[in-house]
């Protein structure tokens, strides 16, 4: 069935995602506005996980022909979407020709462009949780649990890191449940000659991944790239897993019912864990795409950013 959308009677930003109602971002976004002074409105288009491709395609051309529509930030259709509808766009960004994937809608003039905004968001957010020289003076590693656009991201991240010389982990483990999308992150490794060593590893089961922690020394990060805590219930870890001494568990959901955090957290003390969910990474995420969408710059860091910050914590009261 085709769905209706109606034309939008004022600015309007876009939330393209599951369950967009859930998400802080509709108390945060209004709030950011009056800071921002922009006169605009957002707006959730929930789609249920692997959509129609006529649905993606919907949802596209009535932005790209509405007036009032601005652009959309994309969650986790991110790949679906711009598979489905990649020739409505009129031009892309680099990363998004790497990744094959939007995460954000904007328009220039009558144009409509995407980009792939996540290895800039998701290196954003690893800045800000691993200090600089961190993965020297550790020795710690790097497991990203799930294949996905969102685990690609980071490593296309940490390859340019390493090409301009900056401190990486000596060694990505990416684990996933289907080997075609394994095959795929590979592929586009390949074609960059990946600069950090990547181990590719086939997780059908949770308890594959337990294994893989224990291929980990100390000091490694251990990233929840998998959806699962959000979008679906779980985690990818059995209870019985166990993580490295002094290891960092790093959840890119902040929402949710965050299996894989209970877990950290239940070693914390014993181990020396860091525990950090996807809040900062969901604060660089949406300035990011607020920013192209809006044609304003945005800080990643300074005064103006930590009050950007101080304002959803704020509104929200679930960080504060």
């Amino acid at each position: 069935m085709p769905r209706t959308y109606h034309a939008a009677a004022s600015p309007t930003m876009y939330f393209i995602g599951v369950t967009t109602t859930k998400s802080s971002i509709m108390k945060v976004f209004p709030a950011w506005a009056r800071e921002l002074s922009l006169d605009a409105v957002i707006e959730g288009i929930d789609l249920p996980l692997d959509d129609t491709p006529e649905h993606y395609r919907e949802v596209v051309d009535f932005i790209k022909h509405d007036p009032h529509s601005l652009g959309a930030l994309v969650t986790t259709h991110k790949l679906n979407l711009y598979k489905a509808a990649h020739d409505l766009f009129d031009g892309v960004g680099h990363e998004t020709e790497l990744l094959d994937e939007v995460s954000s809608v904007s328009k220039r003039g009558d144009q409509l462009w995407g980009h792939a905004m996540d290895p800039v968001t998701s290196g954003l957010a690893l800045e800000a949780i691993v200090p600089d020289g961190y993965w020297s003076r550790t020795g710690g590693e790097l497991l990203l649990l799930g294949a996905g656009g969102s685990s690609l991201a980071l490593t296309l991240y940490l390859h340019n890191r390493a090409a301009a010389g900056g401190d990486v982990p000596s060694r990505i483990v990416v684990t996933g449940r289907r080997e075609a999308r394994l095959r795929e992150m590979r592929d586009v490794h390949e074609r960059l000659g990946f600069a950090i060593p990547v181990d590719y590893r086939l997780a059908p089961e949770p308890g594959d991944n337990d294994a893989q922690l224990r291929t980990l020394p100390p000091g490694s990060v251990v990233v929840n790239a998998t959806g699962l805590g959000k979008d679906r219930p779980g985690s990818p870890l059995t209870d019985a897993a166990r993580f490295p001494a002094d290891a960092i568990a790093w959840d890119f959901n902040y929402r949710g019912d965050l299996v894989f955090l209970d877990q950290a957290r239940a070693q914390r003390d014993a181990s020396g864990l860091g525990v950090v969910d996807g809040w900062l990474y969901f604060i660089h995420g949406w300035t990011r795409v607020i920013a192209e969408v809006f044609h304003i710059d945005i800080p990643t860091h300074g005064p103006v950013f930590e009050r950007l910050s101080r304002i959803a914590r704020d509104v929200t009261k679930e960080h504060a």
